[in-house]
């Protein structure tokens, strides 16, 4: 069961973990200059301890070039010094004349930021792309095709060999069903293997894959629809079969706070999560984080231990949002 009352909703099914979302949901971004349609955050912290929120600007859920918009939908970004507290104006990351879509964004050791997105034309034809900031998001390189005819919508892993994993999918289009897949990368995003396909023959439409390093090196991908799970013992390169998690859910984000509980944010019911204390073996929930339906979340941990999750809310005049969670382990 859970508890829902937001600003001090609390949801504890197993004795072993309590997570409590400590303060109304706020709103960070309401309009970004684009149309006044705000949509799929990404969140991650810099080198120099601030925190980044790439993020969709447009004029609705998809946002072809017209002649109040003529390059359609970009990529934007906001910054927070304050770990989260205070967000600064929004800014351009990137504007292609194609609907640029669904960023995401990780940062290296050496501080260089990685922000992957696809492009979304007239024909629904799709390209994966990355652009690269060195002065932690003020400037951006040109943007370069990653994978040409596949989507992103999830961050770029970094696992603890320093292989990067850019999770990708196709589109449906022509009857065929969308697949999951990812791009190995060993050489810090320089160059990236051709997709290494996730349930290729499952017979679902998988897609929004994230993706979580266990300890003995296996890969866990969870994946849209329904949702779906399937493991990797080779770095990414070979999946097992697809499996059923068990409850429905899309695009989902992993995060593991620092005493192992591994949590599962993302769209249905409502914006909510799974946590487990497995591995993702098993999940407990959902949580109920808000009542709104866009979600599209990402997480991250706040320097006094809670999570900061960021999501927006679907329909008109749509905001990023944020809201703070306490994750506590329960002896």
């Amino acid at each position: 069961m859970w508890i829902a009352i937001l600003g001090a909703l609390t949801m504890q099914t197993t004795a072993e973990v309590k997570i409590t979302v400590e303060e109304p949901p706020r709103r960070i971004v309401t309009d970004a200059g684009a149309g006044g349609y705000q949509a799929f955050p990404d969140i991650c912290r810099l080198k120099n301890g601030d925190l980044l929120c790439v993020f969709y600007a447009g004029y609705d859920h998809v946002s072809h070039p017209n002649e109040r918009l003529p390059a359609g939908g970009r990529i934007c970004a906001v910054r927070s010094t304050d770990d989260g507290k205070t967000w600064s104006a929004p800014w351009v990351v990137v504007d292609t004349p194609d609907d640029d879509r669904d960023p995401s964004v990780m940062c290296l050791p050496d501080g260089t930021l990685l922000c992957n997105f696809f492009t979304y034309d007239r024909n629904t034809a799709c390209d994966t792309y990355l652009v690269r900031s060195r002065d932690g998001g003020k400037t951006w390189s040109e943007p370069e095709v990653v994978l040409p005819g596949f989507a992103t919508s999830t961050a770029i892993r970094r696992l603890r060999s320093g292989r990067l994993v850019l999770p990708v999918y196709t589109v449906d289009g022509n009857g065929k069903r969308a697949y999951a897949a990812v791009c190995l990368s060993d050489d810090r995003g320089k160059t990236w293997s051709a997709p290494r396909p996730i349930g290729l023959k499952a017979g679902k439409t998988l897609d929004e894959t994230d993706i979580f390093e266990r300890k003995d090196g296996t890969l866990l991908a969870v994946m849209r629809e329904v949702m779906c799970g399937a493991e990797s013992k080779d770095g990414g390169r070979t999946w097992g079969p697809v499996y059923e998690l068990g409850f429905p859910g899309h695009c989902p984000c992993l995060l593991l706070t620092p005493d192992g509980v591994l949590l599962m944010a993302h769209r249905l019911p409502d914006t909510s999560l799974h946590y487990s204390t497995d591995e993702g073996r098993t999940w407990h929930g959902p949580v109920l984080i808000d009542r709104v339906i866009g979600a599209y979340p990402s997480m991250t941990m706040l320097r006094d231990g809670r999570v900061l999750c960021v999501y927006y809310e679907e329909g008109e005049r749509s905001a990023i949002r944020a809201v703070t969670l306490r994750v506590e382990r329960i002896p």
